[in-house]
């Protein structure tokens, strides 16, 4: 079992820095294509990657009814939350959009209380605060830029992205232990490229005619790092230790964040963001509280079905 979480730690940090990656990847992106079509090339992206696993994937076995949970997995993560998130990042800078990750955990934390019965302790609590208490002296830190011509509009909408995460992370939760992770990324893969080809039709955005190689190389990154490896390393994890604290490692983001943003963008540091970001990693630390399991039925195919 040590070895088995240790795995899970692993594969969570592992996403944790492709997804801060991917918010520099979309403002880098985003200053030569479309939004929706970048969203829609790194979803296309990732389905082909699905299509090279399609033996594996078709092994799984479809439980009667969980159709309706599979659709609202999709329609949570990716179809919604890109929607909201290319809309903020349009808006606000990647490292503020980063930032407002950290409000995740919380909502998580409470859903998983309510739904599955997840122990809420003083640890975990005290955990989260800090955490979210690093991100917002992160946030009121932060100086505006021409790349965030309207930042509060923009968190507002990223605000409205990690609502539709807390729905996808419930949901992930439930679909964790019945099915493997390649298959459930795989059905988020096509049900994104699929949405967001009818939704660039609906909105009359054309197909480019030329792809800028900037642009390019990272659509296919955020096809296969991002959407891909790291939603598969995120539901791995996810069958292996309780939502709650599955979801405190994306405490981490807002500073893999600004480092990305300082590394690729030229966004500054500052000695009060130096401080904020140690508690942010101190808050993710102490709300891992290794006396909190999670009781997981024990359904259909299992978390086992990861071994692709």
């Amino acid at each position: 079992m040590k070895g088995e979480r240790g795995l899970a730690v692993a594969t969570l940090l592992g996403a944790m820095v492709l997804w801060a990656g991917s918010f520099v990847a979309l403002k880098i992106a985003f200053r030569s294509c479309d939004p929706y079509f970048v969203i829609f090339g790194r979803m296309a992206v990732a389905t082909c990657c699905a299509l090279l696993f399609y033996r594996q994937v078709r092994r799984c076995s479809y439980q009667k009814g969980d159709w309706l949970y599979i659709a609202g997995l999709g329609l949570c993560e990716p179809c919604l939350y890109f929607v909201f998130e290319a809309k903020a990042l349009m808006l606000t800078s990647a490292s503020q959009a980063g930032m407002i990750t950290a409000l995740l955990p919380v909502m998580v934390a409470v859903g998983a209380w309510l739904v599955f019965k997840e122990r809420m302790t003083r640890r975990i609590v005290a955990g989260f605060a800090l955490a979210v208490a690093g991100v917002c002296v992160l946030t009121f830190t932060g100086d505006a830029t021409e790349l965030a011509p309207n930042p509060p509009l923009g968190n507002f909408y990223e605000f409205l992205a990690m609502v539709t995460a807390t729905g996808y992370t419930l949901i992930l939760k439930r679909l964790s232990f019945r099915y493997s992770p390649l298959f459930l990324t795989s059905v988020q893969s096509v049900a994104g490229a699929l949405f967001f080809a009818l939704l660039m039709w609906v909105l009359g955005i054309p197909f480019p005619e030329s792809i800028p190689m900037e642009a390019a190389l990272t659509i296919v990154y955020l096809g296969v790092f991002v959407t891909f490896g790291a939603y598969f390393c995120y539901g791995f994890a996810m069958g292996r230790m309780p939502a709650s604290q599955a979801t405190a490692y994306i405490n981490l983001i807002p500073v893999l964040t600004l480092f990305f943003g300082w590394l690729f963008l030229g966004e500054v540091f500052t000695p009060v963001q130096y401080v904020a970001a140690a508690m942010v990693i101190a808050g993710v630390y102490l709300s891992q509280d290794g006396s909190a399991r999670a009781s997981a039925p024990q359904e259909g195919g299992g978390s086992g079905g990861a071994q692709a």
